[in-house]
């Protein structure tokens, strides 16, 4: 590109293939797919993850090391909850078995989105809970951020 490639600026629509991976492996990676489509800004890259991408011109790959809980937060033991069997019947599929390592998926209160947490525990029984980590995969580890600019409008 010449001088007047275009820079990723606050605001900026773009087209990007990403990866974010933590120290056991990948977790988001669209390499190989379909790249992503989003705008800066609008909350679906975490702002420090945001950060990194400023001023990169359209066709940059780079690779960015984030220090421990800079990408997604540090842990929060309070997002570690138990959950009623009860309430997840409500959620999906009565007869579903939870497994450690699992992500059970919930729509928010309003209906309009959706939100994720991994199964740590399963008490047994009828009546047995679900202990949910609702925080960040990545939350308080170090995150390796690769990105390739495909396009910037």
């Amino acid at each position: 590109m010449a001088s007047n490639a275009h820079r990723v600026q606050p605001g900026s629509f773009l087209t990007l293939h990403y990866r974010l991976a933590g120290p056991r492996g990948d977790i988001i990676d669209t390499f190989g797919g379909q790249p992503a489509t989003l705008t800066l800004g609008n909350g679906e890259l975490a702002p420090a993850v945001e950060q990194r991408l400023l001023g990169l011109e359209e066709g940059t790959r780079a690779t960015f090391e984030l220090p421990a809980g800079e990408a997604f937060g540090e842990r929060n033991p309070g997002l570690v909850q138990w959950v009623s069997r009860k309430l997840l019947q409500g959620e999906g599929d009565p007869a579903e078995q939870y497994e450690a390592g699992e992500v059970v998926q919930f729509a928010t209160p309003d209906g309009q989105g959706r939100y994720a947490g991994a199964v740590v525990e399963v008490r047994a029984g009828e009546e047995g809970a679900v202990l949910l980590d609702f925080n960040h995969p990545l939350a308080g580890q170090p995150v390796t951020f690769e990105v390739h600019v495909i396009g910037v409008l």
